[in-house]
């Protein structure tokens, strides 16, 4: 595994806010019920400036278990600015949040492992992990913690840890988290430019023709009825996604490739690759029903080997790639024989 760099220059950590009192304290500053009012507001520091609205919670409500601050956020009892929101609302430098009662109970999630995940690369900017597979990028939705929370259990004292993007819970590979606020603004500036080369190894059911193929087709999210999220083909509303792919090797009935994405939408390999015919190999929601004799592996073969860009404080080109892990590998190694 190669890693490239220059010393970078130490950008200044962020602080955790300072929210200031109990609850009945603020209450009372604000003109909310009496003492039994646990009603708190805090305004969001610039540090904290775009950060998923679930994500700010989380960090400041320590032992409240996940599900319940999904909950208040659903049911309203969360407000930003008096608005209500989605959990996934990015929140701004001086936004105002309102905060109900929050306890926490002897059945609060379990606290995450404090050993740390395999690192790649790590400065006083970035940290790069290489995320095994069944482990989900964050807490929430029936998962009491992913990586977010591993890392931030195992590094205490860093003032300042998230992703930068994330991967499906399946989906092993390569993983970006940033140590400051400027470094997280700067990388997803990065990858909104498209300046972030991402490169996963796929394998696909079917005879794969094309030694190099673009698919652009608009996807949007639809609710499944176990509350999983899943995505589809919506050339009306969806937004739109493109993804590359290149054949490396061609296995029988089936087809290693490289994919590299050009947008970074949910799903967006496994749904593309569905809608053209080639589901992905071990993936049920989007195998179209379809069996695959010789198929052996029990999630979907999708692997994030390949990440390079520029530093964002350096302008040094760093890239690193990620061995198959060894279901997968296996599995290529059944088929080739």
């Amino acid at each position: 595994m190669k890693v490239e760099r220059k010393a970078a220059r130490r950008t200044r950590s962020a602080e955790k806010p300072d929210f200031g009192g109990s609850g009945q304290q603020v209450a009372a500053r604000t003109g909310a019920p009496g003492p039994a009012a646990a009603v708190r507001y805090v305004t969001v520091d610039q540090e904290y400036e775009g950060q998923r609205l679930d994500n700010f919670l989380i960090r400041i409500a320590k032992g409240v278990p996940k599900s319940h601050i999904y909950r208040i956020v659903r049911s309203g009892e969360v407000r930003v600015n008096r608005g209500r929101v989605a959990a996934d609302h990015r929140v701004a430098a001086g936004d105002r949040i309102r905060i109900p009662p929050l306890r926490t109970t002897a059945h609060a999630d379990s606290a995450p492992p404090t050993a740390m995940l395999p690192v790649v690369f790590e400065d006083e900017h970035l940290l790069v992990v290489d995320k095994p597979a069944d482990v989900a990028a964050h807490g929430g939705s029936g998962v009491s913690f992913g990586v977010i929370e591993r890392v931030r259990a195992a590094r205490p004292n860093q003032p300042f840890l998230e992703l930068v993007h994330r991967l499906d819970r399946a989906t092993s590979g390569l993983l970006m988290l940033a140590k400051s606020r400027r470094a997280l603004v700067e990388l997803h500036q990065l990858i909104r430019q498209g300046d972030v080369d991402k490169h996963y190894l796929v394998l696909v059911a079917g005879d794969w023709v094309n030694d190099r193929q673009h698919v652009r087709l608009a996807l949007s999210r639809i609710g499944g009825g176990d509350g999983a999220v899943k995505v589809r083909v919506d050339a009306q509303d969806g937004v739109v996604a493109h993804t590359v792919f290149e054949l490396r090797e061609r296995l029988g009935e089936f087809a290693l490739l490289d994919a590299e994405l050009r947008t970074g939408r949910t799903h967006q390999i496994r749904v593309h690759l569905s809608a053209i015919g080639h589901p992905v190999v071990g993936d049920q929601p989007y195998s179209q029903g379809r069996s695959l004799p010789g198929a052996t592996v029990t999630r979907p073969f999708l692997h994030a080997y390949a990440l390079a860009f520029d530093h964002p404080a350096t302008n040094e080109r760093m890239s690193w790639t990620s061995e198959l892990p060894d279901d997968l590998a296996e599995q290529l190694a059944a088929l080739g024989e």
